[in-house]
């Protein structure tokens, strides 16, 4: 049996049973894991009109991880404060490879395909940010964007 484990999982009671080679308990096998972060970008709305239309999205945060403020929250971002969330992770975090964000579109920008895959893009860009040891204890910016309902990208810049 292949288990895949994240490479920043810390050790854990399902790597001490594997590698002691014993079955997992039921207790081991439903509990919490030591840290754990989910986050979930959903439910995009439109608003405006003509040139001044634009889609925001929400972002579910749920972890226990000590450097995240809150054990859950839930903020709203639109695609240009995760271009500025971007920008400024580059800057701050110089060791770390920061993904590329899901590619600009000119076309058809509020057609449900669009939206959809952009949601998608946008929640596998956080995922991995936000799932990078040296970001969650190293990054300012992080916890805010992720976190914070006042969030304003021209506090960093």
């Amino acid at each position: 049996m292949m288990t895949a484990v994240s490479p920043f999982a810390r050790s854990s009671a399902l790597e001490d049973s594997l590698l002691s080679g014993r079955e997992q308990t039921i207790e081991e096998m439903y509990s919490v894991p030591e840290s754990f972060l989910e986050i979930e970008v959903r439910n995009p709305q439109t608003h405006g009109f003509g040139r001044k239309m634009y889609t925001d999205y929400e972002i579910v945060c749920k972890t226990n991880i000590p450097a995240f403020k809150l054990r859950h929250s839930v903020v709203r971002r639109r695609y240009s404060d995760f271009e500025a969330f971007r920008d400024i992770l580059e800057h701050e975090s110089t060791r770390v490879n920061i993904p590329p964000l899901p590619g600009k579109v000119f076309t058809n920008r509020f057609s449900d395909e669009v939206i959809e895959s952009r949601r998608e893009g946008l929640e596998r860009f956080l995922s991995i940010v936000a799932g990078h040891p040296l970001l969650q204890t190293g990054s300012k910016v992080l916890c805010a964007f992720l976190q914070d309902p006042g969030w304003d990208k021209a506090q960093w810049v």
